[in-house]
């Protein structure tokens, strides 16, 4: 069974660059190593739901936190078997994003702390209902509000496929998720 990592961070906080460099040396050093990126665009109903919701798609969808939550949750779920299997036969499994996501944004746009009501209604129903595996660790790429907003800018300047969601143009918002992943932090 291999060890599972998350990697959390805000929109543009540099996630895909560590993973894929990470992953790629520790092939180099022969362990087996995969990834896999929450939410799953493309691949799953969910995920491509919420990001149509948060382009302004499906009526006053974005605008429920909890119906929000739930879709990436979902996505979540879907992949289990695919997660179980990628741990079944690598040595580690690499996460760009995953349960605490879904709580520190969820929190934050309810201005909520780590110890909100709604981080336990996540976690509860991530790995409880939907009984994800627990990952062994996981990192938080803290990087200044400001600094991942103008990568996230760019990025969907670069590719029209991920232009800025509502979520990545709200600054309070981004500002609020960062300090909720900082407290989520120093608390696990």
């Amino acid at each position: 069974m291999g060890v599972l990592i998350a990697v959390e961070g805000l929109d543009g906080a540099g996630k895909r660059t560590l993973i894929d460099s990470v992953v790629a040396n520790l092939r180099a050093r022969g362990l087996r190593a995969e990834t896999l990126a929450f939410p799953r665009y493309d691949r799953s109903v969910h995920a491509d739901l919420a990001a149509e919701a948060l382009r302004g798609a499906h009526g006053d969808l974005a605008d429920s936190v909890h119906g929000m939550a739930l879709m990436f949750a979902l996505d979540r779920a879907a992949a289990r078997d695919d997660l179980s299997k990628l741990l079944a036969d690598n040595d580690i499994v690499i996460l760009d994003r995953y349960v605490a996501s879904n709580a520190a944004y969820s929190a934050a746009r309810l201005h909520q702390s780590a110890d909100g009501e709604i981080v336990h209604w996540v976690g509860e129903l991530e790995f409880g209902r939907f009984e994800l595996p627990v990952p062994t660790l996981q990192l938080l790429l803290d990087v200044p509000t400001e600094v991942a907003a103008e990568r996230a800018r760019l990025r969907g300047e670069l590719d029209d496929s991920r232009a800025l969601d509502a979520y990545e143009r709200d600054g309070g918002l981004q500002r609020r998720t960062g300090e909720v992943y900082r407290e989520l932090a120093e608390r696990d």
